[in-house]
């Protein structure tokens, strides 16, 4: 069950129809989950919990018609390739995919080598890839995410409502010491006469048990391992608590530019520490925003023919406040709908990472009265 579904709220606002990234007109999400064998670390044989996402900003292709994009880096233990050049150019050329850490290279070379099918490619791509660290369930090292994988994703790719939990690049992952995953969710902003969307997709893999906390209320020291246990890994391997990673993708069909991107970006960093997150030392925390507004941007590559002026529209300050707190309840909602959505797990050396379960949570928040309760 999402969080809604057991009447937990997280803020004010209102979620889109969907209550997921795709509520932006023309963003799709695409997976591919990869789960096989079972028992003792193989490197290279297994246990596989694993897979990719895939985000497409646009019906279009990025490569030619390239969006304004931002971003944020909360804690940079990570890798979210093609940064350098969004913050260049400010725009977002590539669709965005997630994996895990050790298949980022065969994850971004499939996408160029996609792109180089297409009648009249791009000569130059530079995809963005980000990524979590799964070797708490998978055989991380043995590199098992192929082309095939990638291709599989992107073939999924739609609109409308999607899976959340141990899916894609969120399957193998953990999240305050429960399963996490991947998750989703969105809200709608009033802006004078128009209303915008804006979305959030999550891959969340960070936060210390003890840390946890859900509307003010401290659940992880509640149940904590004693409740539920939180794997422990051979000594030789262990990470400290809070290792991992969480990536946030934001997007909205606002108009905004690239600074203003950065905003947003910047504000789902505030979603993530909602729930107690730290930005710990060992977790890549890291966050892209795009808008939709402005497609007709032409880049097709050096040499190309494009207008010396282009007119774009930028959303007015006094309505930055409702996108802010559009992107952290979004971005906060999202995580909790990963872990709800997600369940119990093992994966190699017969480790287990259990669910949260969606009623205990919701009987932990009304001995509060905070199973609605405004993030504000």
């Amino acid at each position: 069950m999402r969080a809604r579904d057991v009447g937990i709220e997280i803020g004010t606002g209102r979620p889109g129809p969907w209550n997921a990234i795709t509520d932006v007109d023309g963003v799709g999400v695409g997976y591919c989950t990869v789960i096989a064998g079972s028992g003792h670390l193989d490197v290279g044989n297994g246990p596989v919990r694993s897979g990719v996402t895939v985000v497409l900003p646009h019906g279009g292709r990025p490569s030619v018609e390239p969006i304004f994009a931002g971003y944020h880096r909360l804690n940079g233990f990570g890798e979210l390739t093609g940064l350098e050049w969004l913050h260049e150019s400010g725009m977002l050329s590539s669709p965005i995919a997630l994996t895990n850490t050790n298949s980022v290279g065969v994850v971004r070379d499939t996408m160029i080598a996609l792109e180089a099918e297409v009648p009249g490619r791009t000569p130059i791509m530079l995809p963005v890839v980000g990524e979590t660290w799964d070797g708490i369930l998978n055989d991380i090292s043995g590199q098992h995410i192929t082309p095939d994988h990638v291709r599989a994703a992107f073939d999924d790719v739609r609109s409308g409502p999607i899976a959340e939990g141990n899916v894609g690049g969120g399957t193998g992952l953990q999240c305050y010491g429960f399963k996490g995953g991947s998750g989703t969710a969105s809200r709608l902003v009033g802006c004078g006469e128009a209303t915008y969307t804006v979305g959030v997709l999550v891959q969340a893999n960070h936060g210390d048990r003890r840390h946890f906390e859900v509307n003010g209320v401290p659940v992880g020291q509640v149940l904590d391992r004693r409740e539920i246990p939180i794997p422990s890994m051979p000594s030789a391997t262990a990470v400290p608590a809070g290792t991992g990673s969480v990536l946030a993708v934001v997007a909205t069909d606002a108009p905004l530019l690239p600074h203003q991107l950065n905003r947003l970006a910047q504000r789902a960093g505030l979603g993530i520490a909602k729930f107690g997150a730290r930005g710990d030392n060992y977790s890549g925390d890291l966050m892209i925003a795009f808008s939709t507004a402005a497609r007709g941007l032409p880049d097709q590559g050096p040499g190309s023919t494009t207008p010396a002026a282009l007119t774009v529209q930028t959303l007015a300050l006094p309505h930055f406040d409702g996108m802010f707190a559009a992107v952290i309840e979004a971005t906060a909602e999202a995580i909790l709908n990963a872990m709800l959505q997600a369940e119990t797990m093992e994966g190699r050396d017969h480790l287990v990472l259990h669910a949260l379960d969606a009623e205990r949570l919701g009987d932990l928040l009304d001995g509060h009265g905070r199973r609605r309760y405004s993030l504000r």
